[in-house]
């Protein structure tokens, strides 16, 4: 429960995690109904980029600064331009000093007949997340452990929705407790979409994790893999992924385009790579 996303808020890896999130809720909302959003580990919310712990790493100028000083190509940047849009507005001044999580961002995306909850148990980041949530009827925050959340919130009156599990990987054993989660989640709610990120250090960890999670027997699976470096146990995190269940039927087409273009932005001397594959289709 040390964790804190502070020293890694708009890195490399929340650039691709916000981007695949705001396509899904921008998704979701092109039909009147109600949908939910469950967020399972959702950190504080928004962050200070001037902070001590985001100074210690500055790992946003690699990612989020890097993004906004320059075009992608006319179609790449209309595919993101929703998510850059989030994070002018709340730097309005011409310097970049803060950065919103995925609460702030699925707050800004849903409308008054949608509801959210976000689990964090971390009790410091736990008490930033709550002040930005508040208090009303249509998002609350949950202090106490993310997993709980695949049973406890599953599945939603509103029948319509979004559950992003993402995870710190500070424990052994959270690649199978997050196939383990999902394939509880998904019993529950087959119709759900489910956004699943995973850091790529080990990359035989990492293909284990995702043939177990291919073998669940569940339909509509996208794998989305994005390097800036060549990963390695022994290093800082250079590559990372999401697999997306029951992904809006835009999202391919978006992240063909989106996703070498990261790759070709983000990566440290030409050694940027992207991957984007369905596991079950």
């Amino acid at each position: 429960m040390n964790y804190r996303h502070a020293f890694h808020a708009g890195n490399f890896a929340d650039v691709l995690k916000h981007i695949v999130l705001v396509r899904v809720l921008l998704h979701l909302r092109t039909k009147e109904a109600a949908f939910r959003v469950i967020e399972t580990h959702s950190g504080a919310g928004r962050y200070d980029l001037q902070s001590d712990a985001s100074g210690r790493t500055e790992e946003w100028r690699e990612g989020i600064a890097r993004l906004l000083a320059q075009p992608l190509g006319a179609r790449v940047d209309e595919i993101i331009e929703p998510y850059l849009a989030l994070i002018r507005e709340g730097n309005p001044r011409t310097e970049l000093t803060g950065y919103p999580g995925s609460p702030a961002i699925a707050l800004a995306l849903t409308r008054p007949q949608d509801r959210l909850v976000f689990y964090e148990r971390h009790p410091e980041e736990f008490a930033a997340l709550a002040a930005i949530v508040g208090h009303g009827k249509r998002a609350r925050a949950v202090e106490g452990d993310g997993w709980l959340a695949l049973k406890a919130e599953l599945p939603p009156p509103e029948r319509r929705g979004l559950v992003l599990v993402d995870p710190p990987f500070e424990d052994a054993g959270e690649f199978i407790r997050l196939s383990d989660g999902l394939a509880e989640a998904h019993r529950r709610w087959a119709t759900g979409n489910y956004l699943l990120w995973y850091p790529v250090k080990d990359v035989r960890a990492t293909e284990a994790f995702v043939h177990r999670v291919a073998k669940l027997g569940i339909s509509k699976l996208l794998r989305i893999e994005l390097a800036i470096g060549t990963p390695s146990p022994n290093q800082a995190l250079v590559a990372c992924g999401m697999l997306a269940v029951n992904p809006p039927w835009t999202l391919e087409a978006d992240l063909k385009a989106v996703l070498p273009a990261l790759a070709r932005a983000l990566g440290r001397k030409g050694a940027g790579k992207c991957r984007l594959e369905w596991l079950v289709q």
